[in-house]
Formats: C-alpha cells, sequence, structure tokens
C-alpha cells in the first residue's frame, strides 16, 4: 500500500484526502517512479472541483499529472531506463502519491543540477511552454512574444524560454511586484492591466507592427485584445480559460490580419502526442536546465499531507512561479 491523494467527491479543498490505496504495478514498457516532488498545477484545483472532465483512461479522483522522482523498478520490455535513475515527466492523474507507473517515453531525465523540488516543478510548466512557443506557435529568434499572467509557473518558464531563443517578451500581470520579478527573468515590457486593462495599446505603444506571438491563460476576456495586439499573420495560442471561455469574436480581424488560433491542453492529447511532446522537451529544454540557460521558479512548498492548504494557497493567486508538493518517504 502507499499514500495518495484522492477527491472521493468533488468540491473545494476540503474534499482532498491523503488515503492508502495499492502500489501500482509496471507492465509492458512501463517504469515505477518512486515519486519525491509533485508540481500543482491550476488543472487539479478544477479537478478536484470537477469541473476538469477527464480523458479516456484518466481517473479524476486521483490528484497529480506531473512528478518528479527515481525508477524504483521496470516493467517487462523497458530499455531507456534502470533502477535509481532519477526522472520527470506527465501523468492524466496520480503523480500526488508514493508511486505511480509510467511508460518509459513518457519520462525525461532530471539534470544533476536540479533538486527533487526543482525537478517537480518542471513537467508540466516547461513542456507546455516549449509547445506552446516553438511547436504551436512557431517562435523564431528576433521576435515579439506576448505572455499573459507572467507569475504563473508556464509564463516563467515561456519567458526564459523564449528569451534564451533571442526573442523579446512583453508580458502582464495584475501586480507590479510580479512584474518586477520577471523582469529579473528576462522581460523587456511589463503591463499592470489593474492599471492598464487596455494592455493591447500598450502592446502596441511597445510594438507598432503588434506581437508575432501571444501566449494566453486567460481566455474570453482578453480575446479581442489579443487579436489586436497581434500583427498580421500572427499566432494566438490558448492554454486557458482564468477568465472564462464563452465570448464573441471579431471576424474581420481574425480573417483581415490572418491570424492564427490554435487550443492547447496536454493532459487530453493522445497517448503518442503527449510523448512526442515529452520528448521534444527533453531534447531541447532539459540540456537548457542541465546547464542552468533556464531555471525552475519555485515559490513555496507543502508537505502531501497539507496538500489542501496548497489548492487554497494557489486559489490565492500570490503565488510567482511553483507551488510544489513534497511526497514524503
Amino acid at each position: 500500500m502507499m499514500l495518495a491523494a484522492i477527491v472521493p467527491s468533488y468540491g473545494g479543498p476540503e474534499a482532498i484526502r491523503i488515503a492508502e490505496v495499492p502500489e501500482p504495478v509496471p507492465g509492458s514498457n512501463e517504469v515505477l517512479v518512486r515519486v519525491r516532488a509533485a508540481g500543482l498545477n491550476r488543472a487539479e484545483l478544477m479537478q478536484r472541483a470537477g469541473t476538469y472532465p477527464e480523458p479516456p483512461g484518466a481517473d479524476n479522483t486521483r490528484l497529480g499529472l506531473e512528478f518528479a522522482g527515481e525508477v524504483a523498478a521496470v516493467g517487462p520490455g523497458v530499455t531507456r531506463w534502470r533502477e535509481g535513475d532519477r526522472v520527470m515527466g506527465l501523468v492524466t492523474h496520480g503523480s500526488q502519491a508514493q508511486y505511480l507507473t509510467a511508460h518509459e517515453r513518457a519520462l525525461a531525465p532530471v539534470p544533476a543540477v536540479l533538486s527533487d523540488v526543482e525537478a517537480g516543478s518542471v513537467p508540466e510548466a516547461f513542456i507546455t511552454a516549449h509547445d506552446a512557443l516553438f511547436t504551436i506557435g512557431g517562435l523564431r529568434a528576433g521576435t515579439d512574444v506576448l505572455l499573459h499572467a507572467i507569475g504563473s509557473g508556464v509564463s516563467t518558464a515561456a519567458l526564459q524560454l523564449a528569451v534564451v531563443s533571442g526573442a523579446r517578451v512583453l508580458g502582464t500581470a495584475r501586480t507590479a511586484g510580479k512584474l518586477e520579478r520577471a523582469k529579473a527573468l528576462g522581460l523587456a515590457v511589463g503591463i499592470d492591466v489593474s492599471v492598464t486593462p487596455g494592455f493591447d495599446k500598450e502592446v502596441r505603444a511597445h510594438a507598432p507592427g503588434g506581437v508575432a506571438l501571444a501566449i494566453d491563460f486567460v481566455g474570453a476576456s482578453y480575446f479581442d485584445r489579443n487579436l489586436r495586439a497581434l500583427a498580421s499573420q500572427g499566432r494566438l495560442v490558448l492554454v486557458g480559460s482564468l477568465g472564462g471561455q464563452r465570448g464573441e469574436v471579431d471576424m474581420t480581424l481574425l480573417m483581415g490580419h490572418r491570424i492564427r488560433v490554435e487550443g492547447t491542453m496536454l493532459r487530453g492529447r493522445p497517448f503518442e502526442q503527449r510523448c512526442a511532446a515529452i520528448q521534444a522537451f527533453a531534447r531541447e529544454v532539459v540540456p537548457l536546465l542541465a546547464r542552468g540557460a533556464v531555471k525552475p521558479i519555485v515559490d513555496r512548498t507543502f508537505p502531501l499531507a497539507r496538500l489542501a492548504d496548497a489548492h487554497r494557497a494557489m486559489e490565492a493567486n500570490v503565488n510567482f512561479g511553483k507551488i510544489v508538493i513534497e511526497i514524503p518517504a
């Protein structure tokens, strides 16, 4: 048996239970991972509340989507990993537990320079950011990119990856303090939307031709302004919908400026596509982490026993970077 975070019935943070459940057994091409740390994500808050539909094969009563730890055992056919290897990765459920199983291609190596807590904060943020910026967004050196919610885990990762690639980053946040901290990571232009809600005009003041790419976590309430901030043939990648899921669209902006809009959700992707995103991250981002060109930003940690408090902290929206859950031995 092992300890795991579960939600027997959906609700607020008080619905979370830390319970004993059976330890999983690795199947063909699977690895058993002893989890040391697991990042917390807003998707898990929605999952806990029952507002985040699970993809096929997922279990929304088991919390946790990312993890770092070491290989405890390997199943039949595994060739990439050996017992004791430090690994990190993504799963559709159940990473906030002492053990989990994952396909060997759903894992990436942990650079020696990262602690377990730092590694636990990496996968969701950096895989999502890399995928949105480059695989979907086609970001190139010398172009401008707009990142919203600049203090979030994904945005702090995206900011660093964009800067390392040679792009200029404009970012929004609701507090001046988060913008100042982001400037230390390479943010070129900070826009406080609590003071300047019309961020598109501010973007155009610094990038008169518009930005080539916008990565958005807010959704419907920012949609029209995102279109106005984009350059002709710009791209808008929708990663979240904290500000609403439904709204009106000005089709003349989309058509006249030939703007491409694409949504992304790693958890809901088919298995092979998730693995492709993870392996692209392993090839292109893990080396950057290993040499310190980019780094995980950890705001605070909580033990697994205080997972409900971690949810409350994220709901308060005061974190800059990731909240990480430490898993007991």
